[in-house]
């Protein structure tokens, strides 16, 4: 039964040189498999790409002050919660950086970073409790991969609030 829908044309057998020209007129899209096989050749590209991206170094380094952030703050709750004083401080293990909490009881909290490009700029030690109120205090990390000028990230508190990140200084 004919319609008047898109696509149901009937189509007439013509004569002479132009017969095959209706023929030919009729495949002018693409079918179903040829776009899965084209969609699943831009897939395997992206995920290709996706994997050999190196992670940059202000990427790592962002992530390791988030982390650092974290770490400070969950010694200086266990700090108050002890009421013993805990120091974090950083120390040079051949030619990497790493940190320790001095005084922290319990379940040691991680000494690493991330990525060992990581270093804190900081020669102080930060002190982390047992009062409520500490002292405005900072922490300068930076990439040993990153240039001269490269990117700085602080890690600070006001006394009264959470660690944070910062990208200038407090």
């Amino acid at each position: 039964m004919p319609t008047l829908a898109a696509g149901n044309k009937q189509l007439r057998p013509l004569q002479g040189p132009h017969r095959y020209a209706c023929l030919r007129s009729v495949h002018l899209g693409f079918t179903l498999i040829e776009l899965l096989v084209v969609l699943a050749i831009i897939a395997i590209g992206t995920a290709g790409v996706s994997l050999t991206m190196r992670d940059s170094a202000q990427s790592a380094l962002a992530r390791d002050a988030q982390r650092l952030a974290a770490l400070l703050d969950a010694a200086r709750t266990r700090s108050r919660a002890s009421g013993v004083p805990v120091l974090w401080r950083t120390q040079m293990q051949g030619e990497s950086q790493s940190f320790v909490f001095e005084g922290l009881t319990g379940a040691p909290l991680p000494t690493q970073w991330l990525n060992p490009q990581t270093r804190s700029l900081n020669a102080t030690p930060v002190l982390l409790g047992p009062e409520p109120l500490i002292g405005a205090q900072s922490v300068s990390l930076s990439s040993a991969s990153a240039s001269p000028t490269g990117s700085r990230l602080w890690v600070s508190t006001d006394g009264l609030r959470p660690f944070t990140v910062q990208t200038s200084p407090p």
